[in-house]
């Protein structure tokens, strides 16, 4: 069964990259942490269950859109005011949601962020 991991990370974590949302992201002020997610990375490729995933640009790089009552309304920045922001995703497929958990719980972002795990819904149409 796939289930998405989302990784919600500290605002500050987001200061820490380099060339944020480049191709050679990396960590600046926390060598450490960007290993950290390396070997996290490495692991979930390694043993297979990985499908898709990508890290995600800093909070202030977004746009929120709505559309109410006809109009569009667009918002530059993230919408939620939370401590935690949106860093990135990973698809997996595993086999139940204990071992969704136990991935989630070895990335990085459990540590001081959050890791939220979902099962992922079958393509339209197919049951």
């Amino acid at each position: 069964m796939e289930y998405m991991l989302i990784f919600r990370e500290d605002q500050s974590n987001f200061g820490n990259r380099r060339n944020a949302g480049g191709e050679n992201a990396e960590w600046d002020r926390d060598p450490a942490r960007w290993d950290a997610w390396m070997a996290y990375i490495g692991a979930l490729r390694g043993s297979g269950v990985m499908r898709s995933g990508n890290g995600l640009q800093p909070p202030h790089t977004a746009t929120v859109v709505r559309v109410r009552d006809g109009a569009r309304e667009v918002q530059d920045g993230p919408y939620a005011d939370t401590k935690e922001q949106l860093g990135g995703y990973f698809i997996i497929d595993v086999p139940d949601l204990d071992q969704a958990l136990e991935w989630a719980a070895r990335s990085p972002a459990a540590v001081d962020g959050s890791v939220e795990v979902r099962p992922v819904m079958p393509p339209f149409g197919h049951g």
